[in-house]
């Protein structure tokens, strides 16, 4: 239960954060509003990756999805760069 629950607060924190970083970045408008919206987003994000941790029965693939996907949506971010 303890490397559900880890898995859960912090791979699902690192993937609602590199999927929040990579919708920012792919929303159209201004900058400032497209971080925002992100970070609204993630909060959303992190909840439902984090029940879906603990409604799942295999663990391998709790974490393979949660930390595959952060780090998928963390080099996408990386190779689209800075946004202009």
């Amino acid at each position: 239960m303890t490397a559900r629950a880890l898995t859960a607060l912090l791979g699902g924190y690192a993937a609602a954060s590199a999927l929040a970083s990579l919708l920012a970045r792919l929303l159209p408008g201004p900058p400032v509003e497209a971080s925002a919206w992100g970070m609204i987003l993630s909060f959303l994000i992190f909840a439902c990756l984090a029940l879906w941790a603990f409604h799942e029965r295999r663990l391998a693939l709790v974490a393979g999805v949660l930390w595959g996907s952060a780090l998928l949506a963390g080099g996408a971010v990386l190779l689209l760069g800075a946004r202009a």
